[in-house]
């Protein structure tokens, strides 16, 4: 009787959903290493043991997640929940992978807000922060050949990268490069594609109502800064580093730089996805409010873009026009990336300690097998034992 209910059980519609939610929970619980590894997680999860997807059918998912803005690690969890459970495994999936690293990241927000403030506890930072600034230059070294590798690309990842150092923002500096693209390509098939307009960034419908909202720091304001944000980003995870500081620290003005570099980091050592670095963010400008309305405004727009797209997958895949698109954006994120990290490490560099611990950090990443975790862990026992020797 036991089998036999067992195999009902299996039968039955809620079984997908239920191993979709009990697959990507434990993702979001164990999914270290940024988006890289969490998609060879999915891979050998999904694919090769559980075979819900064929290795094929898997690549096309995570080409249509490139396609669209946001985090694509997590869009990558949506459409194969969507593929697992219907409309209910999109939400599933996406919730269940995300949750984790929210509810880690919300309490590591409340601790920096309560104890963030204590001597050793700011030595520990100031060494940690040229840590996390090596740690995306290992991503821009990494993603260089594939975000930048046509003649166009090059060209344009030159231009954002100058713009974005005059201070253009980062918006029109992705827009402006998808008219490039778009205008280069075949102007008739350009013009006539229905799907072109898939790749114009959302949030170029809200930059300066979002922008004025969040500077009275509401929570209606926190939420259309951050949806504005997830709208717009393509690219890496780290990309978000250079969207944040030109929103909070150039435009706005309620974040410092080092408070940036802290949010990152904690990112980038909970698992799940680097965007839960806006709960923390969200939470430093609004407290518990400010963290959940940011949280909702980065994440929202995945889901939206996967519903969008979800039932056009090869479409998508196989279309010119938006192969031609997604070099042009891919281009401009590896710039925008690089841009942030000058112009942060401006700020930081001219201390020869974080100097130091920015280059040492850069070369294990680079040339070593050392893990971002142990590298960023690195950087903030440093800071505290400069202090700890100081003060001997």
């Amino acid at each position: 009787m036991g089998g036999a209910r067992d195999i009902l059980c299996d039968m039955s519609p809620s079984a997908p959903l239920a191993e979709v939610a009990q697959v990507f929970t434990r993702l979001g619980v164990t999914a270290f290493g940024g988006p890289a590894a969490h998609v060879a997680a999915m891979e050998d999860e999904l694919v090769s043991r559980r075979q819900w997807v064929t290795r094929d059918e898997f690549a096309d998912l995570v080409g249509a997640a490139n396609l669209i803005p946001g985090p694509n690690s997590t869009e990558l969890a949506i459409h194969l929940g969507y593929r697992r459970a219907g409309w209910r495994g999109l939400l599933v999936a996406g919730i269940c992978f995300i949750v984790p690293a929210v509810l880690m990241v919300w309490g590591l927000a409340w601790a920096y807000g309560r104890y963030g403030g204590r001597v050793e506890v700011q030595a520990m930072l100031q060494g940690l922060q040229p840590a996390v600034l090596a740690v995306v230059v290992q991503a821009i070294w990494r993603l260089k050949g594939s975000l930048a590798r046509t003649r166009l690309g090059g060209w344009l990842a030159i231009a954002a990268f100058i713009g974005a150092l005059l201070g253009v923002s980062e918006l029109y500096l992705l827009l402006g490069a998808i008219a490039i693209a778009l205008t280069i390509s075949a102007s008739g098939q350009a013009n006539g594609s229905p799907e072109a307009g898939m790749l114009f960034p959302m949030g170029a419908l809200l930059p300066s109502g979002a922008a004025a909202a969040a500077s009275t720091l509401s929570a209606g304001g926190i939420f259309l800064s951050f949806a504005k944000i997830g709208s717009v980003l393509f690219g890496s995870g780290y990309v978000l580093l250079s969207f944040l500081r030109g929103e909070f620290v150039t435009r706005l003005g309620v974040l410092t730089e080092g408070q940036l570099l802290d949010a990152i980091a904690v990112g980038q050592v909970t698992p799940g996805p680097v965007f839960s670095a806006a709960t923390f963010v969200g939470y430093q400008l609004g407290g518990h409010a400010g963290a959940l309305v940011a949280t909702l405004g980065i994440f929202l727009p995945a889901f939206a873009g996967v519903a969008l797209t979800a039932p056009l997958v090869h479409r998508l895949r196989t279309s010119p026009v938006l192969s031609r698109a997604l070099d042009a954006v891919n281009a401009v994120s590896l710039a925008l990336m690089a841009s942030a990290v000058l112009l942060i490490g401006r700020g930081i560099a001219p201390s020869p300690a974080a100097l130091a611990i920015l280059i040492g950090a850069s070369v294990l990443l680079l040339y070593t097998r050392v893990g971002a975790a142990w590298v960023l862990l690195g950087g903030a026992v440093t800071g505290l034992l400069r202090l700890l020797l100081a003060a001997s």
